[in-house]
């Protein structure tokens, strides 16, 4: 997820931003959801619709899912 303003970012357990992570994925200090790659890639596609109204890319399903299956393995919660 593109974070482009502060109140995309999530949050510490101190309340401090964390630059990593965005507001829907960590909170205080924790993931939001505790969720394999596979899932998270699942549930990010329902939003897929919201993305493209807001992106000059307009991005098929299988192409969104395709790109995250590429990216996520690089963000840092994915990374072995």
């Amino acid at each position: 997820m593109p974070m482009q303003t502060v109140d995309l970012f999530g949050t510490n357990a101190d309340g401090s931003l964390n630059q990593d992570y965005c507001c829907y994925c960590y909170k205080d200090g924790a993931f939001v959801q505790d969720c394999t790659m596979d899932e998270m890639i699942d549930h990010c596609i329902k939003y897929l619709d919201e993305f493209n109204g807001a992106s000059d890319t307009k991005l098929s399903k299988e192409e969104a899912i395709a790109q995250m299956r590429k990216h996520f393995p690089t963000l840092k919660r994915w990374v072995k």
